[in-house]
This record gives C-alpha cells, structure tokens and sequence, in this order.
C-alpha cells in the first residue's frame, strides 16, 4: 500500500482521493506499482491546474464570451466532478467558483456596456436623424448634399439598435434624405426650365445687338445697346454651354458698333478742336474792336467777323460756353454803344427829357421859396417839413439832368 496527503492506493491497487467528503475512489491501477499509480493520477492533476490557470488568462485578458468560458468551467468541473485525479480537488473547485464569478462579473459588465452603446447609438441616431429632417428643408443644394452623404456613411459605422427602433429611425432618415432630392430635383427643373428661358431671351437680344452692329445712328442706337444690356441682365443665366458663346456674340456685336463710333468721333474731335482753334482766333479778332468809337465801323467789323464765324462747325462741347461768351460779350458792347447813340440822337426822347427837368426846376426853385418863407415866419415844423420834399425833389432833378446830358444839351 502506498498514500500521499492527497490520495492512497490499497492492496487491490484502487486509487482514492482524500477530499473534504472523505474519500473518494479515482480509478483501478493494475498496470505498475502504487507509487507509479499515484503519480500518473497526481500528473492528471496538474493538467488539470494547468487548465484551470489558461481559462483564468483567457477571462482577464481576452474577449472570450461568457457563453465559451461557462463551457469551458463546466468541462473542466465535470473531471474535477469526477474525482479523476489526485491532488487538492476543493481547491480547485474554489478557483473554477470564483471564475464563475469573474465570468458573470464580465457578463454584467458587458451587458452594461452593451447598453450604454446601445442607448449613446440610439442618441446618435436620433441626432443624426434630426440634423437630417433639418436639412431637407436646407436650399444649400451642394452643401446640404454632401453633408446627407457624410450622415450616411456615420449612420453605417454605428450599432444596430434592436430591430423595431432601428427601423423607425432609419425610415424617418430616409424619408428626409428622399425629401431633400424631391426638392432638389423640382428646384433644378425649375432653374433648367428658368435658364432654357433666358437661352431663348438672349438669343434674341443676340440676334438684335448683331443687326445694329452696323448702325452710323450713334445716338440712338448706343441707347438701344444700353437698354439690350439692362435686358440682358434682367434675363438670368442660360446653360453654362450656351452663356459663354450668347455673351461672346453679343459682347462681339457691341464691340463692332462702338469701335465704329469712336473712330467716327475721333475724327469729328480732331475737327472740332481745330474748329474751336479758329473760333478763339475770331473772338480774339472781335475782341480788338472794343471799345466802340466809329459805331459804323464797329458794326461792319462785326458782321465779317460773325460770318466767318458761323461758318465754322462744331467745337466741342465743354469749350463752347466760353468762346461764345466772348463773342456775345462784344456783340452786347455794340447794342449797348447804339443804343446810347440812339438816346442821344432821339429828338422825342430829349424834349421829354428837357420838359422833366424843366418841371423839376420849377418844382424846386418854389420849395425853396416856401422853405425861406416858413423860416421867416418862424415855422421851423413847416419849414422841416418842406426841406424833406425839396430833397426828393432834388434828387430827381438831379437824374434828369444827368440823362438830359446823354442826349448832348
């Protein structure tokens, strides 16, 4: 008979296993001696420490499923269970106990975790859904757009929720998605409708601009071109393919036109600086026949010079103020020299003039008088009184006489 502190093998060669229930039969050994029987059964102990030890490792440091390590506690349990090996079993059993523990410990965390994931999931969809249904009211066509694409693919890189939620959110995310593209397309129809529109406008406008490119009606036409172009903007843009080449025409035709007209008033500016050359030469020739001392000569003078004048044409615009203000100034000088003469040559005019002052005179001459009388007589108040009258008086006389002495007497 041969015995360890864990295990015993009797005459007949029966194993036993001392355990916290008393002794427990392991197996028969007939193959050897005890002491060989003990250490094979003593060696399947340790595998089954060894065992033990690897599941242990793989709970704490793997991702192994509660599910597989229960599995694998239970098959092992089972050999612990059947008393197969000698060595301290209960020991074991505690370990495989508290793995169990470990394993539901895991379980619970994993179910917490799972539905913390689940639930942040959840509030990510509904963010993601919310932004969404947001956005399909957006009129930021590209922008908007991408931004959906960008949601999509964030809605693929998160947990499923359980089928029913997932379904309810993804339905109303979808739903706003396919909003946003009815509206987009409806708008695009639209601005195709809108800009097939505008391609009918401008070629008209086109077709107008390239008749009148031709035009030597300057005035009026380069109106016509500015109220094409008010028009032109007001249409809106055709297709791309087609507003480059509208505007290229229409751009080409108005070039053509106006190139035409300044070459034209480049030539009549050129004239009319030279035309305003000789004018000055005239104004300064009228100018030498100031002041007026032979009226007759004055005028024949003059009317040479201003016939001469009026047939020069044009002289531009911002200079003819001035140079025909020195003609009008001379001509004004003559009326004002004959109608001086005039006044003094005029036999009616200087007898009106004579008999006023005649009056005047008299008027005067009896004021006085009046005056020297109420002095006399002592009546300052009088006398006060009728020196005011004598000095307007006076003063008439006095401009009478001056113009009696335009007439020459």
């Amino acid at each position: 008979m041969s015995s360890d502190p864990w295990g015993r093998v009797d005459e007949t060669g029966t194993v036993y296993v001392r355990t916290a229930d008393g002794e427990q039969v392991v197996g028969s050994w007939q193959a050897g001696s005890p002491e060989e029987a003990l250490a094979y059964f003593e060696r399947k102990y340790e595998g089954l420490v060894v065992e033990i030890g690897l599941l242990e490792k793989r709970v704490k440091t793997t991702d192994l499923s509660a599910k597989d390590a229960q599995a694998a506690i239970d098959h092992i349990r089972e050999q612990v269970d059947a008393h197969h090996a000698v060595g301290d079993l209960e020991a074991l059993k505690v370990r495989l106990d508290k793995l169990v523990e470990t394993v539901e410990a895991r379980r619970e965390e994993r179910k917490q975790q799972r539905a913390k994931q689940s639930d942040e999931a959840r509030h990510a969809k509904e963010a993601l859904v919310a932004e969404a249904e947001e956005l399909a009211q957006s009129d930021q066509w590209r922008a908007a757009g991408e931004r959906l694409r960008a949601l999509v693919d964030t809605w693929k890189g998160l947990p499923r929720l359980d089928r029913k939620s997932d379904d309810e959110l993804w339905h109303r995310f979808s739903h706003a998605r396919s909003a946003f593209s009815k509206r987009r397309k409806a708008h695009f129809a639209q601005l195709d409708a809108q800009r097939e529109e505008a391609r009918k406008t401008k070629e008209k406008l086109v077709a107008e601009a390239e008749a009148l490119s031709g035009s030597t009606d300057w005035g009026p036409t380069a109106a016509r071109y500015r109220e094409l172009m008010a028009d032109w903007k007001a249409a809106g843009r055709a297709q791309r393919e087609h507003e480059d080449d509208l505007w290229n025409r229409f751009r080409g035709a108005q070039d053509v036109f106006f190139a035409a007209r300044s070459s034209v008033f480049a030539e009549r500016d050129a004239e009319q600086t030279e035309n305003l050359k000789l004018k000055e030469e005239l104004a300064e020739e009228a100018e030498k026949i100031l002041p007026v001392t032979d009226l007759k000569a004055a005028r024949a003078a003059f009317r040479s010079v201003n016939e001469r004048w009026e047939a020069i044409g044009h002289v531009p615009r911002d200079a003819r103020p001035k140079v025909e203000g020195r003609m009008h100034a001379v001509e004004r000088a003559i009326q004002e020299a004959e109608e001086a003469e005039w006044r003094r040559t005029n036999p009616e005019a200087r007898a009106r003039a004579a008999g006023l002052t005649g009056q005047l005179q008299a008027a005067v001459d009896k004021l006085k008088g009046q005056i020297e009388q109420a002095r006399a007589q002592g009546n300052n108040a009088k006398a006060d009184k009728l020196q005011k009258e004598l000095d307007g008086r006076q003063a008439l006389l006095d401009q009478a006489l001056k113009g009696l002495q335009e007439f020459g007497g």
